[in-house]
């Protein structure tokens, strides 16, 4: 179970806004899968 909670927003139209997002999306993945696996998450690209 995760203890962070989301918020869903209205969408944004901005191109940079939902290429934020995507690269959001990938780095959380990450780290959550990282976490899982018992090992440090790495933070940023």
């Amino acid at each position: 179970m995760s203890k962070t909670a989301s918020v869903a927003l209205a969408p944004s139209s901005s191109l940079f806004a939902r290429l934020m997002a995507a690269i959001d999306r990938l780095l959380m993945a990450s780290a959550e899968i990282s976490n899982h696996n018992g090992d440090l998450p790495r933070f940023g690209l």
